[in-house]
């Protein structure tokens, strides 16, 4: 800090405010010995009313719409979801495809959880779903946590040719963008 930085962070405003959301969190004051370490990534408990991923992330679109209209609340600034997605362990059908229904379940209830948000009167200006790629994941260093629309044919172990098809999902999230969200089926 030098002089003059606090009156210029104070005459300052932001033009909107952007945030990655996957999951919510449920915690206690008191944990038992089972509890503890178990739940999402950044700690908690189960919550006994939300699915999870394969990797114990809840599935919360609900707390997608909350965390809104908190947001919106206390900052009155457009918001803006750059990340949203589920890490999922994809299966190969006898026919070759990728039939990831859990993927696009999820991304429809996050999405029309914003619709709603936005007929709560938050001003929500852009979506951004992660990742529309296959990718090594961040939080686990693995490909077998795949996230994307398009499977990419690498592996854990470093093998796989890095050959790529498209998803079920594919498709699916190429008619969400082409009617701005109003085709969520």
């Amino acid at each position: 800090m030098e002089d003059g930085d606090l009156e210029i962070i104070q005459e300052g405003t932001v033009d909107f405010i952007s945030f990655s959301y996957y999951m919510s969190l449920t915690d206690k004051k008191e944990k038992t010995p089972e509890e503890l370490g178990q739940g999402n990534l950044i700690g908690g408990v189960k919550n006994p009313f939300l699915e999870a991923s394969d990797w114990g992330w809840e599935i919360d679109p609900v707390g997608l719409r909350l965390a809104l209209n908190e947001l919106y609340g206390r900052y009155q600034v457009p918001l803006m979801v750059v990340e949203n997605g589920l890490g999922a362990h994809d299966k190969f059908e006898e026919d070759g495809s990728i039939q990831d229904d859990y993927r696009i379940d999820y991304l429809r209830e996050h999405i029309r959880e914003m619709g709603e948000a936005v007929k709560d009167g938050v001003d929500l200006i852009g979506y951004t779903s992660w990742g529309c790629i296959d990718l090594v994941s961040a939080s686990t260093g693995e490909y077998s946590k795949r996230y994307g629309f398009i499977y990419v044919d690498k592996h854990d172990d470093g093998s796989g040719t890095m050959e790529r098809r498209k998803k079920k999902s594919f498709d699916w999230y190429k008619q969400v963008i082409e009617s701005n969200g109003t085709k969520l089926d």
